[in-house]
């Protein structure tokens, strides 16, 4: 029987694969993770989507068990700021886009909406956020949802299956360092076995599959399946396996971040429940709130930005917090494996692949190979069709959301400098520049968005679209002749439940702080 699994390489790739996998099959899979002790985390995935609350779930871990010891936040939606022009900002928010008969409120918005912000006109996150309050009351309960921590309707599901049913409100934040260690002592109490070594050399067999993983200390470790999570060096994959990349840079250019984590007293400076991407000359910055610091770095493309002006820009924004904080060069590879399962090695993270930290997929991205594995888990028999499977819903996630991430750029009205003015006129993926023609007439639908699951619904290309302000969108002519009174009462529905959220909601901050004690 097909049991033994060895995972090169740990971080939150390897510990979340182990964690998962122990959770999922207990003790009738052994585990070895071997991770060295000198490699040190890229720490730029601290972001996440939604749907990781099954990741959770899963385990069996509540947001009390874990959230703390990984300084964690809430994550209500992405904040854009800068994109159109200096000064303007919208949000991306968690939230399912309200519809009036049969036409998305977004659609009646562009037909006559109260004000010219569309988050708050037809979301109530966006309020929310403004505001920096927790989306959970004070007694733990959740905005008028029916979610139940632990007891949904939805648990079990996996993300693909989950699409379309419902949104849940926000996704999190935290230290991806602090998580795996949490997993790391969460997976060693369930019997994965944890090596500490430096992997010298990996040994392949007369058919070119992997025989095993060769130790500086420990030797050799050999098992059935091997997991690479070595990150953009792909050691297993693309090193030993010879497997091709597939660059995404001529549409995706950003191949380099400086990252800083900067200490500040975060009860004062409050907590905005969300990620903020700020766009700068030659990229964007992120910021993300933690408890007890704040994450923020860089993103650039080296074509038009030295990694010295970076720094020297990220610091200036940042101010005098940042000024002893020591600075993360990060070189980063765009793109994705031409196959993230070969043989009897499969890619989990960076090394399968990875499409800039914009809407913070990374861990997204490590979450979905995780479920597909374990959907398509191996047998005896090694039958192909599992790993045409496997590959082609990676492929199918990893050129989605590049879809979705050139599209930023390409409808970003901002063209001040040669970096952005570039962003208009690039290459962009045949299929997409189709859609985009499609969307200047009617807004993106799950009959127009990119048809395999990517983990964006359509809302999320409206947002980015109507956002963006760089492309001319239309209203549906068919609203010009239809009843605008439902869709006025359902703003007027969004303006009183802001109203009331906003006035009833605790500050962020103080919500964690209760929940830390």
């Amino acid at each position: 029987m097909l049991n033994k699994i060895v995972i090169v390489g740990g971080g939150t790739a390897g510990w979340m694969t182990a964690s998962y996998f122990k959770a999922a099959f207990g003790d009738r899979i052994d585990i070895t993770l071997v991770e060295s002790g000198h490699v040190g985390a890229v720490g730029v995935g601290e972001a996440t989507f939604s749907d990781i609350r099954h990741f959770f779930e899963f385990l069996g871990l509540k947001e009390k068990d874990w959230m703390p010891a990984c300084n964690a936040t809430y994550k209500l939606a992405v904040k854009f700021e800068n994109w159109r022009e200096e000064g303007h900002y919208f949000y991306h928010p968690f939230e399912q886009m309200r519809s009036v008969n049969g036409f998305p409120l977004t659609d009646w918005w562009l037909r006559n909406g109260p004000t010219d912000r569309f988050d708050k006109d037809c979301f109530v996150m966006a309020s929310v956020i403004d505001a920096g309050l927790s989306p959970r009351k004070e007694d733990g309960t959740l905005i008028d949802s029916p979610f139940v921590e632990g007891a949904d309707e939805m648990a079990g599901l996996t993300m693909v299956e989950h699409q379309g049913k419902t949104q849940f409100p926000y996704a999190y934040q935290f230290e991806a360092s602090l998580l795996a260690k949490y997993l790391t002592t969460y997976s060693v109490e369930r019997g994965v076995k944890h090596v500490v070594d430096h992997v010298e050399q990996v040994t392949l067999d007369e058919r070119g599959w992997i025989s095993g993983v060769t130790t500086t200390d420990h030797g050799d470790i050999t098992g059935d399946l091997y997991i690479d999570c070595t990150g953009f060096r792909g050691l297993l994959l693309n090193k030993a396996l010879e497997t091709p990349f597939i660059s995404y840079k001529d549409t995706l250019p950003n191949d380099s971040a400086v990252a800083l984590q900067v200490p500040m007293d975060m009860e004062r400076r409050g907590i905005l429940p969300c990620t903020t991407a700020t766009a700068q000359d030659a990229g964007w910055i992120w910021t993300i709130p933690l408890m007890g610091r704040v994450g923020t770095g860089y993103v650039y493309a080296k074509d038009y930005l030295s990694p010295e002006e970076a720094e020297r820009t990220l610091r200036e924004f940042v101010g005098p917090a940042a000024a002893d904080v020591p600075a993360n060069h990060i070189t980063m590879r765009i793109g994705r494996s031409e196959n993230s399962w070969v043989k009897n090695c499969v890619a989990i993270g960076l090394s399968s692949g990875f499409v800039e930290p914009l809407e913070s997929t990374g861990i997204f991205f490590i979450h979905h190979a995780i479920e597909q594995l374990a959907k398509n888990f191996p047998g005896d028999d090694w039958n192909p069709v599992q790993r045409e499977l496997y590959n082609d819903s990676i492929a199918h996630v990893m050129d989605g959301v590049r879809e979705f991430l050139v599209l930023h750029y390409v409808a970003a009205k901002r063209n001040d400098t040669q970096y952005w003015r570039d962003a208009k006129t690039r290459a962009i993926p045949e299929s997409l520049a189709a859609r985009i023609e499609k969307w200047k007439t009617q807004l993106p639908d799950s009959e127009t968005v990119f048809p395999y699951y990517h983990g964006l619904p359509p809302y999320s290309y409206m947002c980015i679209l109507l956002g963006m302000g760089g492309i001319d969108l239309k209203p549906s002519p068919a609203l010009a002749l239809a009843d605008p009174t439902a869709a006025e009462r359902e703003f007027e529905a969004i303006r009183e439940k802001t109203r009331q959220l906003t006035e009833s909601l605790p500050k962020a901050y103080d919500y964690f702080a209760r929940m830390r004690g």
